[in-house]
């Protein structure tokens, strides 16, 4: 499981504790927690589009 799924898992959790027992802060903290895991995820797609591309830019020089 990457950082960006934990991150995920660990927001939602964190949210889904935060509404069970009322406390506002920790839902909110879990919500961050999901959009931090999404852009982190974004990044590691971004990234290994990025690399799939230069790859394939070597390939062609050969």
């Amino acid at each position: 499981m990457g950082e960006s799924a934990m991150d995920k898992a660990k927001g939602k959790a964190k949210e889904m504790v935060g509404k069970v027992t009322g406390d506002k802060r920790t839902e909110t903290e879990g919500q961050v927690d999901q959009a931090k895991g999404s852009m982190r995820e974004v990044v590691e797609n971004v990234r290994a589009k990025a690399e799939g591309a230069r790859d394939s830019l070597k390939n062609d020089d050969k």
